[in-house]
């Protein structure tokens, strides 16, 4: 289960540590226990609205920035748990035909031919 706590709390730190800010320094500026913003920022406590708005003012970043980057974090949790589950089918690698090898004479030395099947595809799950 995706938790959206979790996911906001990870968003925040990395917004606090891309500013080089230690947990003290934002929470006297958000008027926040410093406890308090630890555990929402370790996704083990929900953040009020007011209390996002006044981390974010914190932080300098706008709010609708933070939930930008949440929505694209719970994005991709949401297709890794799809893949995960097998909810959707995950693309799969195709089973390749053996590889040809070709020689002339046989010696070691020799430079030999790699033949490729064509439907050869390299398929990536995200």
């Amino acid at each position: 289960m995706i938790l959206l706590r979790r996911l906001l709390g990870d968003v925040l730190r990395r917004q606090r540590q891309r500013q080089g800010r230690t947990l003290r320094e934002v929470s006297a500026s958000a008027r926040v226990s410093l406890g308090y913003l630890s555990e929402v920022e370790r996704g083990q406590k929900e953040a009020s609205s007011e209390l996002l708005s006044s981390i974010c003012d914190a932080l300098d970043v706008p709010m609708s920035e933070l939930m930008r980057e949440v929505s694209d974090e719970l994005a991709l949790a949401e297709l890794a748990q799809s893949a995960a589950g097998d909810a959707v089918p995950a693309p799969m690698r195709p089973v390749l035909n053996p590889v040809s090898v070709t020689s002339v004479t046989g010696r070691p030395d020799e430079r030999v031919t790699i033949k490729r099947p064509q439907e050869a595809v390299d398929v990536v799950a995200a």
